[in-house]
């Protein structure tokens, strides 16, 4: 959704609906990471909307309360809004104390530039509270350089009356059923598909699983290393998604509408005007709250995996996705990393799995798991045989971009599958 996040591009906290986006002070302090005899925490998170965060708010008071002399100031932002000031002060050289990550490529630039601290050591003191990929993302040649809070996974979220009204009796396992049920759903005069096409990260989902369902996860990887994405079963991943343009299965104005917006893709999905759309696991939370009424599809909604692609080398249990975690600044004080060591205690993860529905990956935090569909997500995820970060995140960001912005330009009938694979290596090479 962006990078994703991509809430993400993509933990719900990324997505929800956009608020205030200037800094809201959890405590008070000179400027300077220590001042006298206190010190000052800058917090930058994208829990720009109640409930979280106030919930975030609340943690840093009672750190502050057990941590004389300490005080946070916090600034949460909208996804985009956070991204582009983060992107200002880091190449100032002056990172916040701690700050929203989502690993890799953007990440493993930050180490190397040196603006974040390796937490290898002192994410040691908790690592075997989290489950076992939870740092993977954050991981750069060994080293870890930031502390995992969620998780999740993309697939299709699908409105099952819509389904059964056009005869689609379920959900499609491979891309041929699926493109069956787009022409099932257009034939009964249902719109397939929501999309946010305006703002491309909710695209590039579609590419990216089709990258992985035909060259598989070794390939994408092998690609990102060698800079080249030029490969045919990438150019056939994207003919691929070219055939589902083709259906016309989006809304109208899909290209220039937003995500969580009136008239969004959300809501789009939460008024039931369209029967699909492919978004992690906040997904769910985010109808709802732009939905009528706020009450979402409720039981008319279910989940399923991106189909598997007929002659593919990538398996259907294959997931692609992404959590939200925090980095800690280069200057920032000890009490930064002491903050992070607090909000992984299971009270406090359980708080934001409670909170913000997301998947906690602090493992005795997941009986806080309660609502349906994000217990199915997470099924599903912990089923899976292979993970892959959102691309705009696990590529360095240039490419991540490239990556968003061509899909896009396939999405909009601007480009050929060639076209796409060709400019995404071109962005690599030139990184």
């Amino acid at each position: 959704m962006t990078d994703r996040i991509r809430l993400s591009r993509r933990s719900l906290l990324a997505l929800t609906t956009a608020a205030a986006t200037g800094a809201v002070l959890a405590g008070c302090g000179d400027e300077g990471g220590q001042s006298g005899s206190g010190k000052k925490i800058r917090w930058w998170h994208i829990a720009n909307t109640d409930p979280m965060m106030s919930a975030w708010a609340q943690m840093a008071r009672q750190f502050e309360a057990s941590h004389p002399g300490v005080t946070f100031e916090i600034t949460p932002l909208e996804n985009e809004a956070f991204k582009t000031k983060l992107t200002t002060v880091v190449q100032a050289g002056d990172p916040p104390d701690i700050f929203h990550t989502w690993g890799g490529g953007v990440l493993a630039q930050q180490a190397e530039a040196g603006m974040v601290k390796d937490l290898t050591a002192d994410v040691g003191a908790w690592r075997d509270t989290l489950i076992p990929t939870a740092l993977d993302a954050y991981t750069v040649s060994g080293k870890v350089y930031g502390s995992a809070v969620d998780t999740g996974m993309v697939g299709f979220w699908y409105n099952k009356e819509l389904f059964e009204r056009a005869g689609v009796k379920a959900p499609p396992a491979t891309w041929a059923e699926y493109l069956e049920a787009v022409r099932r759903l257009k034939a009964a005069q249902i719109t397939p598909i929501a999309l946010a096409g305006k703002e491309k990260w909710p695209g590039h989902y579609y590419w990216a699983y089709l990258a992985m369902r035909v060259a598989g996860l070794d390939a994408l990887r092998q690609a990102g290393a060698d800079k080249n994405f030029d490969a045919p079963d990438f150019v056939t991943a994207g003919a691929h998604l070219a055939d589902l343009v083709a259906l016309q299965p989006f809304q109208t104005g899909y290209l220039a509408a937003g995500y969580s917006t009136a008239d969004g893709q959300a809501a789009t999905m939460g008024n039931g005007k369209a029967a699909m759309e492919l978004m992690g696991q906040w997904a769910p939370v985010v109808e709802r709250d732009n939905s009528a009424g706020k009450k979402g599809l409720g039981d008319k909604l279910g989940f399923f995996a991106f189909p598997a692609v007929d002659g593919g080398k990538g398996k259907i249990t294959d997931a692609f996705g992404g959590g939200g975690g925090f980095a800690v600044g280069k200057d920032a004080p000890p009490e930064a990393v002491e903050f992070l060591k607090f909000i992984a205690q299971p009270e406090n993860a359980r708080i934001e799995a409670k909170t913000a529905g997301v998947l906690p990956v602090v493992k005795a935090a997941g009986d806080a798991v309660t609502d349906p569909n994000l217990k199915l997500v997470g099924d599903t995820l912990s089923a899976s045989t292979g993970f892959q970060l959102y691309l705009d995140q696990a590529y360095a960001p240039a490419v991540g971009q490239q990556v968003n912005d061509s899909v896009a330009e396939l999405l909009a009938g601007k480009s050929s599958p060639q076209q796409v694979a060709q400019a995404i290596t071109a962005a690599a090479k030139q990184g």
